[in-house]
Parts: structure tokens; C-alpha cells; sequence
């Protein structure tokens, strides 16, 4: 099943609306993130946090100089959760948005673990 699902700071979250400026309008969007999954996992519910990616800079892959290197569990908390059912010809089967309020918490930073491709691919 093809999900996209949509992170949405709550219409009531003012917290760092300054870092949601679209850079190409000078908009502000309260989308936080978005996931295309194709996985069979269920939908986020209520309690979920979406991660958070970083560069730290002595673990930088020369190969992507510009990739995160870690991530966290976020410090926006999803609070509601809808879902709708796209029209027949849509591209997705399911759209879902997950409002979000702003509860920071201390979380660990975790590596990103890359697996190398074959050398078949790298060749091309």
C-alpha cells in the first residue's frame, strides 16, 4: 500500500515558525515532513515522533559530503492523526496527516548505517 503521510505542526503551534519559511516564497508552511512508505506498517498514531537527521562532521561520508550522518527521535510529538482515501486514479492509497505539537525531549544521537553498493553498480 502506497501511504504518503504529512507531519503538520498543530494550527496552534507557534514554535520555531520562523525555521518553516519557504525559501522560494518567504511563506511560512507548518509541514514538518513528509514519508512516501510503501511498507505494510501501520499508520502513525498519537505518542509517535518523527525522526530528526544531522550532519555531524567528523562522521562525513567524502562520497556524499552533503547526506546526514545521524538521527534522533524528534522533539515534535504527534498528537491527531487523519486519513483519506484519494481518488481511484490517485498515485497513493492512502494520505494521512499527522498533526504535531512541540515536546522536546532528550534523545540520542544514532548513526546512519549505509550499506555499500555492489561494485557492478559503482562501475557504471
Amino acid at each position: 500500500m502506497r501511504k504518503y503521510i504529512i507531519f503538520q505542526a498543530d494550527e496552534r503551534e507557534e514554535h520555531e515558525a520562523e525555521a518553516r519559511i519557504l525559501a522560494h516564497t518567504g511563506a511560512c508552511t507548518d509541514i514538518l515532513a513528509e514519508y512516501f512508505d510503501s511498507s505494510d506498517a501501520p499508520i502513525p498514531e498519537p505518542g509517535y515522533r518523527p525522526s530528526e537527521y544531522c550532519q555531524v562532521p567528523e562522521a562525513i561520508d567524502p562520497e556524499s559530503p552533503g547526506s546526514s550522518t545521524h538521527f534522533r527521535r524528534g522533539d515534535w510529538e504527534v498528537v491527531r492523526v487523519e486519513q483519506y482515501a484519494p481518488i481511484e486514479t490517485a498515485e497513493f492509497d492512502l494520505i494521512v496527516i499527522c498533526y504535531c505539537r512541540y515536546a522536546p525531549i532528550e534523545s540520542p544521537l544514532f548513526p546512519i548505517r549505509r550499506g555499500k553498493g555492489s561494485q557492478k553498480l559503482q562501475e557504471v
